[in-house]
């Protein structure tokens, strides 16, 4: 397969997009930059009484400027600001990475070397754009117009060699426009190495992204929990209240009651989690339900008109606040996949410390109709082994041998001995 010749119009389609221009602007402003610098050599250099004119120059226009933008370099805002521009004008793969200010020596440095390739990259290239196309535009109209020996004498040049000027100041802007090309597109590409972030800060946003995710997990396992386990509640009561409001009117007023309550516990722990994905301070340190509230939670379930037989020790009252928080979340969310997935049939539940553990076990049958309009989610079990895996417990779950479905969670005390519940 042979390619089709390059076109004038591919070969000029860069110049016309923004992304050029833009590093144009970039390089050119480091031009500017520079120029202190210079005025800075000017007025040193004389103080120096050095001999040589070439020396001066020298030293004007490369030693004392290289000097001056290293140390200006090592001021650590001059990170910040530089990487501001490489992403506003200089774009590409920067565009994408978090620049802040240099707070290590490993970063001033780099940056030191940044700033340094940016003013002297950008002073060539400032210096050829007002240069070159004045100079282009002579050569062009070189045949066209009467210059006798002043334009050719000093070259060298013969006579009747005019006629090639409009080839040179063509081909001189085109390099020089090549030129601003390839160099915004190095800087671009060196720019993530000399002002994209170092390893440590590479591993320091990849420890922050985890500890956010670890607390989005937290809160999405926390409203599938409190709310998910409120609506399925608060669904059977509705439903058993609508059955016997005119038969039994007294039960159906203790059901509406508690489809206020459990309706009311959603919201308070909707607002919790809301508080914390708004990172309100005050949501920080809302109180969480532990097994101190696991009366109301069972009371809750038996309104909904769940056959609850739970045995519940005494000694839940000194567990560890984590493990009382947890535990709590864990029973809930036991609850409410036998109401989902099994509807109304008898739960069994005993909660007690045996040992050095919590120890909890869940059972129901399986053989009860689902509720209508069941929506199974698949990630009740999924939150309850996150929570066991956290706190270095055991879990166990699936149908038992007696064909009920169980629930088996332990849970250790030693690791949070002297934590207060």
């Amino acid at each position: 397969m042979f390619r089709s010749p390059l076109r004038p119009a591919a070969l000029l389609r860069p110049l016309i997009t923004r992304t050029y221009w833009r590093r144009w602007s970039y390089l050119v402003t480091g031009g500017a930059l520079l120029m202190p610098y210079w005025f800075l050599g000017i007025g040193i250099t004389p103080a120096l009484r050095l001999e040589g004119a070439a020396v001066n120059l020298v030293l004007i226009l490369i030693v004392l400027p290289l000097i001056g933008t290293f140390v200006t370099g090592l001021v650590p805002a001059v990170r910040l600001l530089e990487g501001a521009g490489t992403k506003e004008l200089l774009g590409g793969p920067i565009a994408a990475l978090p620049v802040g200010a240099a707070r290590t020596w490993e970063n001033r440095i780099r940056a030191c070397a940044w700033f340094m390739l940016h003013l002297h990259a950008g002073v060539v290239i400032s210096g050829l754009s007002l240069a070159v196309p004045p100079f282009a535009v002579v050569l062009v109209l070189a045949p066209m117009v009467s210059w006798e020996d002043r334009l050719t004498a000093p070259y060298g040049l013969p006579a009747g060699w005019d006629w090639i000027m409009p080839f040179c100041g063509v081909a001189m802007l085109a390099a020089v426009l090549a030129l601003i090309g390839v160099t915004g597109a190095l800087l671009s590409r060196l720019a993530p190495r000399l002002l994209g972030p170092s390893a440590a800060e590479r591993l320091e946003e990849l420890e922050a992204r985890a500890v956010r995710l670890a607390e989005r997990n937290r809160l999405a396992r926390e409203l599938h929990d409190s709310v998910g386990h409120a609506l399925s509640v608060v669904t059977l009561q509705a439903g058993a209240a609508g059955r016997v409001l005119d038969s039994d009117p007294e039960f159906a007023r203790e059901a509406l009651g508690a489809i206020e309550e459990s309706a009311r516990s959603a919201l308070e722990d909707l607002d919790h989690v809301l508080g914390l994905l708004r990172e309100d301070a005050s949501s920080r340190t809302a109180p969480q339900p532990t097994l101190k509230d696991l009366d109301r939670l069972l009371e809750q379930t038996r309104i909904a008109g769940v056959d609850l037989d739970a045995a519940v020790g005494a000694e839940l009252e000194q567990l560890p606040a984590a493990v009382s928080r947890e535990a709590y979340r864990i029973v809930q969310e036991g609850l409410t996949n036998a109401l989902r997935h099994a509807g109304k049939v008898p739960v069994r539940l005993r909660i007690g410390v045996r040992g050095d553990r919590l120890e909890v076990e869940m059972s129901n049958p399986l053989a009860g109709a689902r509720p209508a309009g069941h929506h199974g989610g698949g990630r009740g079990l999924g939150g309850v082994r996150e929570r066991v895996t956290v706190l270095g417990g055991a879990m166990d779950a699936g149908p038992g041998a007696d064909g009920d479905w169980r629930l088996e969670v332990a849970l250790p005390l030693r690791a949070f001995h002297g934590e207060a519940s």
